[in-house]
Formats: structure tokens, C-alpha cells, sequence
């Protein structure tokens, strides 16, 4: 692959993974996503603020980023699908971790923590057996728990892992270490919820900002 081609594809994703649905979402109820709960631009904090319809339509669409920006890679660049994909899904979560456009809007480097867009990535990038696995026992934690958090670092760290193996041993193209940047990326930007996890303070799912 070239390096213009890479240099569009990661330019394409960030922006894409940029787009602010969840402080977009929220402005339009006359809330502003960073001054309340969490602070965090994301679905479960647009719940938690303005209701369970809002913060499912913040949901979709931040999936939509992820694969949005991996079918725009593959058009782009046919002939390396693989290196295309990866290098989109990590520059879309970034994008929505360190938003340019919620920076631009707000004055201040904002963004979310990766988790939807990252699920849409994956979608894409992994095989249907995993993806449907890791959904489950998500949901599984999430719906056991109340704790989107948990559900989301423990899916996190499972599929990095059955990345990483399958990698190891062959079954999966050695492009596809570069995606373990998105767990690791989602991990930093939980990291507040795992100590609160720890100290028994996180919020559980239902519960109102």
C-alpha cells in the first residue's frame, strides 16, 4: 500500500470516528453530554442523561463510524482490504477517543472511549463465530451486572486475546496486531471506571445522572 493511501485512510477514519453524535444528541435536549454523570461522550452517559431512546440512537450510530470507515478504506485500497481495515478501525476510534470535531466545538480536547465504534470495527474485522461470542458474553456481564463498564473491558480483553491468537497461529493475517491499538485504547480511556470498579463507586446501567 502506498503512503498516500495510508495517510487517506487514517485522515478518512479520524474524521469519520470525529463525528460527536453523542454531544450532538444531547445538545438537542438541551444537555450538555460533558457537564453531566460521567462527562463521557458516549451512549451509556446519554442514557443515564436523557433517556434510553437517545442514548440508543447515539449507540447506532457511533457503530456506524466504525463500519462506515472500514467500507470507505476497502473501496479506497481493493488490493490491501486487510491493512486498509486496520488502519481505519484504529484511526476511527481514536477519532471518536480524541475528537477533532467535539475539540472544535467545545474548545477542549474531548471525545468518548471507543466502545461502540470499536464493536463496529470488529463486526467487520473478525470472524462471525468471535464476533457473535463476545457479544454474548458482553451482554451477558452488562445484563448480570448493571455495569456497562465491565461488559465492555471484559469483551475488550477477550477478543484482543483470540486476536492475538489467532495471529500467533497463523489463522489470522499478522496485520491484524496493529488492531490490538483499539483495546488498548479502550482500556486508557476506561481506566477511571476500572478504579471506580475497584472501589465499588461505578455507576450500574439504569441509574440517572
Amino acid at each position: 500500500m502506498q503512503l498516500s493511501s495510508v495517510i487517506l485512510i487514517i485522515a478518512i477514519g479520524y474524521i469519520i470516528g470525529s463525528f460527536p453524535t453523542a454531544y450532538l444528541v444531547a445538545r438537542a435536549r438541551g444537555v450538555d453530554i460533558f457537564k453531566v454523570g460521567s462527562g463521557n461522550m458516549g451512549a451509556t452517559n446519554v442514557i443515564r442523561a436523557c433517556g434510553l431512546r437517545y442514548g440508543l440512537i447515539v449507540w447506532a450510530w457511533d457503530v456506524f463510524k466504525g463500519i462506515l470507515a472500514i467500507l470507505i478504506a476497502r473501496w479506497l485500497v481493493p488490493d490491501s482490504q486487510t491493512a486498509a481495515s486496520v488502519l481505519a478501525a484504529v484511526a476511527a476510534v481514536a477519532g471518536h477517543n480524541w475528537s477533532f470535531l467535539a475539540t472544535v466545538l467545545t474548545g477542549s480536547i474531548r471525545g468518548g472511549k471507543g466502545a461502540a465504534t470499536a464493536m463496529g470495527t470488529f463486526v467487520l474485522l473478525a470472524p462471525t463465530v468471535l464476533v457473535a461470542v463476545i457479544l454474548a458474553l458482553g451482554a451477558a456481564i452488562v445484563l448480570l451486572t448493571r455495569y456497562v463498564s465491565l461488559g465492555v473491558l471484559i469483551g475488550t480483553a477477550a477478543a484482543g486475546a483470540a486476536i492475538a491468537l489467532l495471529v500467533g497461529l497463523g489463522q489470522m493475517d499478522p496485520m491484524y496486531s496493529v488492531y490490538l491499538l483499539v483495546c488498548y485504547m479502550i482500556f486508557w480511556r476506561h481506566r477511571n471506571n476500572i478504579y471506580s470498579l475497584l472501589a465499588g463507586k461505578e455507576r450500574r446501567l439504569g441509574e440517572r445522572a
